[in-house]
């Protein structure tokens, strides 16, 4: 399952992230990983869930940024939910088109039975009419 945290910068997506993980983990059974832009968030998340500060791998197209994830994927077999914080950056897609890439989000989470969280930076009604039912929260 593919969710999204909608809402313009400022607006609490972050908090809204970072709560839903915390939350996750104490009844997680498997791993939980968050990717990010930075490591600045690290000390407000539980030690049991693993940040990866995507900035310090060679990610710049949304095509490297998929690959990254299914590295991450098949190095941990009790994967349950990656929350991708900043997910228009991380994946270098920033005013570009973002359908392509949550179908292949959708794909790797039906395949491999992981949940990806994602919190966009746009507001609920600009996204694409095939992530509309994607949306868990719009701030």
């Amino acid at each position: 399952m593919v969710q999204i945290i909608a809402g313009r910068k400022g607006k609490g997506k972050t908090k809204y992230l970072l709560d839903m993980a915390n939350t996750a983990i104490k009844e997680s059974k498997g791993s939980i990983v968050y990717l990010d832009k930075s490591s600045k968030h690290m000390y407000e998340l539980s030690n049991k869930i693993r940040l990866i500060n995507v900035a310090e791998f060679p990610v710049h197209s949304p095509e490297g940024f998929i690959g990254f994830l299914c590295g991450i994927i098949s190095q941990d077999h009790d994967l349950e939910v990656m929350y991708l914080d900043s997910f228009l950056k991380l994946s270098s897609l920033e005013g570009e088109d973002i359908s392509q890439t949550l179908s292949e989000l959708e794909q790797l989470s039906v395949k491999y039975h992981v949940n990806f969280v994602l919190s966009v930076s746009l507001d609920g009604e600009e996204l694409p009419a095939s992530a509309k039912d994607m949306v868990l929260v719009a701030l």
